[in-house]
């Protein structure tokens, strides 16, 4: 993957815990995030550092989506069959 393209995804993971906290008003612990000191604005720093923060984000929000018990959502019934697909 490309650095532009682990960017572009710690920036999409930045947003989803900005969202959890001011739109849902529901704070995100992210100690682990937080202390590797880089924000998706660091473009300076090197790839590795922002696969580390974007693992390390995405696993701090999915650990607190879980601590909550959030119901998982079944998509399976919402895709079309695939003749459904070809005929429009």
């Amino acid at each position: 993957m490309k650095k532009e393209e682990l960017l572009h995804l710690h920036m999409l993971m930045f947003h989803v815990r900005t969202y959890f906290r001011d739109i849902l008003n529901d704070e995100i612990l992210t100690e682990r995030y937080d202390s590797l000191e880089i924000t998706p604005a660091h473009i300076h720093k090197d790839k590795n550092a922002h696969r580390d923060a974007l693992l390390t984000l995405g696993d701090e929000i999915v650990s607190h989506i879980h601590s909550r018990n959030v119901p998982v959502i079944d998509h399976s019934c919402l895709i079309a069959s695939p003749q459904v697909a070809v005929a429009h």
